[in-house]
Order: C-alpha cells, then sequence, then structure tokens
C-alpha cells in the first residue's frame, strides 16, 4: 500500500480512536457472537484463518482482539492496515485493546521498526511516528 494510504489511515485511526474512552464495554446476548483474538504477532495466515473460520467482521460478527498484533512475524503492517481498516468500517463490532507489544521499545528489540523501514525506505520514519501515535 502506497506511503500516502498508510499514512491516511491511521490519521483516521488515530482520529476515531481519541474519541473512545479508555475502557470499552463489549456485551453480547446469548443470540450474538463475539470472537476473542490476541496475540498474532505479525502472523498474516493466523488472522486470515480467523477470518475464514469465523467470518469476516460485519454488523452481525463482533471482533475483539487483545493486542500484540506485530513484532515477530513478517507481516505485522499488513495486519495493522487490515485491523484498522475493519476498525473504521465497523466501529462498533471490531475493538482493538493495546498490548505490550504496542509500545516503541519492544518495537525496536523484537522487529516491528525494521519491518516498517525496511517496507518503506523513504517515508518510513513517519509512518513509524504515526504508528506510534495510534498506539
Amino acid at each position: 500500500l502506497h506511503a500516502r494510504y498508510v499514512l491516511n489511515l491511521l490519521h483516521e485511526t488515530r482520529k476515531h480512536l481519541k474519541q473512545l474512552p479508555n475502557i470499552s464495554h463489549v456485551s453480547t446476548c446469548y443470540s450474538e457472537e463475539v470472537t476473542v483474538c490476541g496475540d498474532l504477532h505479525g502472523q498474516l495466515d493466523d488472522l486470515f484463518l480467523i477470518f475464514y473460520k469465523n467470518g469476516l467482521p460485519s454488523p452481525s460478527k463482533s471482533y475483539v482482539f487483545n493486542g500484540d498484533f506485530v513484532d515477530r512475524g513478517k507481516q505485522s503492517l499488513e495486519i495493522l492496515i487490515i485491523l484498522f481498516t475493519f476498525l473504521l468500517i465497523y466501529p462498533k463490532e471490531v475493538h482493538l485493546n493495546r498490548g505490550n507489544h504496542e509500545d516503541h521499545m519492544v518495537n525496536l528489540r523484537y522487529g516491528f521498526t525494521k519491518e516498517v523501514m525496511q517496507k518503506y525506505t523513504v517515508h518510513g520514519k513517519k509512518i513509524l511516528r504515526m504508528f506510534q501515535n495510534v498506539f
């Protein structure tokens, strides 16, 4: 995805998240289902498998993602692009909680910083700074 679109997505995501309270309450009834996921750690195939088995986020399919989206795997950036897009499209059905890997120092150690800089050699620093603002 072109850097301009990534930066735009990050800007819109940050704007949306700033409007939310620090604590999200997600409730359901017996007839509704909520899929809770955690620790994707840059494994895009795992996210695709979750969507394959449970369906894509939609007004009838809610998701809670409990952080640790990035680091270790090679496709953290793609996971965030997908999750942020679904968050903006379905803000009442997609909930993202920050994990300890959504932290600048952890990103330096476990690979997300390197991944962004390799994929975006020209605008990498700006994109990385925006990701940190969103986190």
